[in-house]
């Protein structure tokens, strides 16, 4: 076991509105799962119309990461992320402010274009301001955003839902999304390292440069199948248990802060435990759990809500055991000055492997009508263990670049007098 780096109180605060950052991104992306059976109700959307407003997120986060990508590393990395931040409240307001399907899916191609880039300029904040030593628990924390999403956001969306209709947790998004971006404003630090590092004048040429390198791409391809296998169960997740498991709307906010409240008791867990012990063994043991349990989850009968919400738990558990150390050790690859690029196209890729997931399911599962079980859901389970298998081959391939850069790294130089005594 390795001992742990404290923080600075600098950096407590840069963690904090990092991960502020990320519970409303993460938010108003998730929100669409358990209001999915409300939208697909009172719009009449079909399930392959709603994998669209699923994945028009995805493929417009994707296309802007890879746009973006060739000027990442070009700016201060504040000023960019306040830029992408003030569209993605632009965007959120849309959403609440659509009064039809297409109106929806421009919308959220709007959010998509904004919120997509956020996490991959908060990576590279990160990479640049923390060492290795210490990034396992700051990405641990930062992405606490994804269980206070569901102890706090997703419960109190679904009760403004019920009461105010499916608008309500879109302008509450925003209003949060204004304040923290107060914070960012006056309280995060220009970071411009990278500044000093930038050999490529061109825009184009430094994107097809980051392209370029083998481990890179390598890295890239890992990013993406781990996504398919990661969003593929999420934008049904709420209609399937609604109509299959028979959930009622008033459990399922239970549902989710149960499983929310354990992720915040996971994630810091899995986040010191990421910077103490091998990441890939731990994510190959989060990966094979996370497969017993899909499997469990999408071919069981209706239960009572205290079993649901334990197997719900147990499958979130090895869902967050992998994010955390697949995340640190993707970001170890890139070199200071390819970070921006890099993280941007590693973002696109995973917003896009996404959108892909979220059509890929809408293929998969039919039903016959909006009150209907989901047919096929264990199908979806099936594909999810496949693509988990792959991606557990090439984060192989990733820890061992991930260690050979470190290996290195801490290899002296060779001393003139030695290379005289060689020759």
């Amino acid at each position: 076991m390795k001992r742990e780096i404290p923080f600075s109180g600098e950096q407590k605060l840069i963690v904090l509105m990092l991960a502020l950052t990320q519970f409303t991104v993460v938010l108003d992306f998730m929100v669409l799962s358990p209001l999915g059976d409300m939208l697909m109700k009172s719009m009449q959307i079909k399930p392959d119309h709603f994998g669209i407003v699923v994945a028009a997120y995805a493929f417009s986060a994707g296309a802007s990461g890879l746009l973006t990508a060739g000027f990442a590393d070009k700016f201060d990395r504040k000023k960019l992320l306040i830029f992408f931040y003030a569209g993605f409240m632009l965007g959120t307001l849309c959403c609440g402010l659509s009064t039809n399907y297409p109106m929806l899916v421009a919308s959220r191609t709007i959010t998509g274009i904004f919120g997509g880039v956020i996490g991959s300029i908060s990576m590279a904040i990160v990479t640049d301001l923390f060492p290795l030593e210490q990034r396992g628990r700051v990405i641990g924390f930062a992405q606490m955003g994804f269980g206070a999403s569901q102890v706090l956001g997703i419960p109190v969306s679904l009760y403004i839902a019920n009461r105010w209709g499916w608008e309500s947790p879109f302008f509450m998004v925003v209003i949060l999304a204004a304040i923290i971006m107060g914070m960012i404003v006056f309280k995060l630090p220009p970071v411009t390292a990278h500044l000093k590092l930038q050999h490529d004048r061109s825009i184009v040429q430094h994107l097809l440069n980051t392209v370029k390198k083998k481990d890179y791409r390598i890295a890239f391809t890992a990013t993406a199948l781990l996504s398919i296998g990661g969003f593929m169960m999420m934008p049904f997740g709420s209609t399937y248990a609604i109509n299959n498991l028979h959930v009622t709307q008033e459990q399922l906010p239970i549902l989710f802060t149960a499983s929310g409240c354990a992720s915040l008791v996971i994630m810091p867990l899995i986040g010191k435990l990421s910077d103490r012990v091998d990441k890939f063994g731990l994510y190959t043991v989060a990966a094979c759990w996370l497969m017993v349990m899909v499997v469990i989850y999408t071919n069981i009968n209706p239960q009572p809500l205290w079993v649901l919400i334990i197997i719900n738990i147990l499958m979130l558990g090895g869902i967050l055991a992998r994010m955390v150390p697949a995340t640190t050790m993707v970001t170890a690859i890139p070199v200071m000055e390819d970070r921006g690029a890099f993280m941007s196209i590693n973002a696109s890729l995973q917003q896009i492997a996404g959108g892909v997931a979220a059509v890929l399911t809408g293929w998969i599962v039919t039903r016959k009508d909006n009150f209907s079980p989901l047919e096929h859901y264990d199908t979806v389970g099936w594909v999810v263990v496949g693509f988990s298998l792959v991606s557990i081959v090439l984060l192989g391939r990733v820890s061992k670049m991930v260690k050979a850069k470190q290996a290195r790294s801490e290899q002296p130089p060779v001393s003139p007098e030695a290379i005289s005594e060689i020759a």
